[in-house]
């Protein structure tokens, strides 16, 4: 049973026009370019991925894939697929492999489509939020139209960070801090609010935290209502744009994590996820990204920053996931003149 496999980077801008003809920007065409490759970590023998460039692929899976000599690279989708398995699913792709000539059995309805888009709306982590909640967790997360709204919260908390519903790594965030607000900047922000709402219909407002460590939970999705647990991301950030990933066991990623926070309280806001999250029919992988905080009490947990209702970056770490408890290693995305996929050790 042969699956082709896809990296589309771009899907979270893409969810965001929610367009069947879009142009992604060109970093994201690039990084498709440079590292569509990936799949091949987690592809089975006989499966294909498809590339822009089959012979930079090979050559640059063979640094990292662990079963790069038995996955295939196309530049177009083999006639004889029995599924097909992407990063993301949205309105753009299925345009794109409809063009390809990729059987419409094989592609997802506009209804699934749709759902899909709903769920990675940042509301789907706003209403998961209050059901993670327990002693030593903290975050609260707000749907505003209006920009006295906005206001309010402002004053509440003093610090907030506005959020595009739909938005890719790094982009689509407002930091807004009452103390330093000048006129200018106010109708800067503004003007961002209105224009986002108009193209979005809201924007998440959140309270600004004092964050000291990144790090997420990486699941999968039945399509019957099951999720499994795959495993820990510890991952790294700069304002909002992800660096890079720890490789390591699950036991040496959990020590890491109880330099701040218990392991027991970890497994616990696991089981809450998998146990409160409703995600339809949805099938495939998924994230729930957290972040440790700092405050007055010690460290406190915020178990639901987003949800990425697709393949991460924390995915492909697991795929590189060393035997040996003692073997700890980086894994980062750097740029030059291209996108380039580097595992070093700690």
């Amino acid at each position: 049973m042969a699956i082709l496999h896809i990296f589309n980077p771009e899907h979270d801008i893409a969810l965001a026009s929610n367009l069947a003809n879009f142009t992604a920007p060109h970093a994201g065409r690039q990084l498709r370019a440079d590292l569509g490759f990936l799949p091949a970590i987690w592809a089975k023998e006989d499966d294909v991925v498809l590339v822009d460039n089959v012979e930079h692929a090979q050559k640059a899976s063979r640094r990292v894939a662990r079963q790069s000599g038995k996955v295939l690279f196309a530049n177009v989708p083999p006639q004889e697929i029995d599924g097909i398995s992407v990063w993301g699913w949205d309105k753009a792709l299925k345009a794109q492999l409809k063009r390809k000539g990729c059987a419409p059995s094989l592609l997802p309805s506009d209804a699934q489509l749709e759902h899909i888009r709903q769920l990675s709306h940042r509301r789907t982590s706003a209403r998961l939020l209050p059901l993670l909640q327990m002693q030593g967790t903290v975050g609260e997360s707000y749907e505003c139209t209006k920009p006295e709204e906005v206001e309010m919260l402002l004053q509440k908390y003093g610090q907030v960070v506005m959020k595009a519903p739909w938005s890719s790594s790094g982009r689509g965030l407002r930091f807004c801090d009452a103390a330093r607000l000048v006129n200018s900047e106010k109708l800067i922000m503004n003007n961002w609010f209105h224009n986002l709402v108009e193209r979005q219909g809201s924007v998440m407002v959140e309270p600004y935290y004092d964050k000291v460590k990144d790090f997420g939970m990486e699941f999968s999705a039945d399509g019957q209502g099951h999720i499994r647990y795959e495993g820990l991301s510890l991952f790294h950030t700069i304002n909002g744009a992800y660096v890079g990933n720890i490789l390591a066991t699950e036991r040496a990623k959990q020590e890491m994590l109880s330099r701040y926070i218990p392991v027991d309280f970890v497994n616990c806001i696991r089981e809450k996820v998998i146990s409160h999250l409703d995600l339809g029919d949805y099938a495939g992988p998924f994230g729930v990204d957290m972040m440790i905080v700092k405050s007055t009490d010690g460290f406190l947990l915020h178990p639901c920053v987003e949800i990425n209702m697709r393949r991460t970056m924390g995915h492909v770490a697991l795929s590189l996931t060393p035997d040996d408890d003692e073997i700890v290693k980086v894994m980062r995305i750097q740029l030059t003149d291209h996108y380039k996929l580097k595992i070093n050790k700690l």
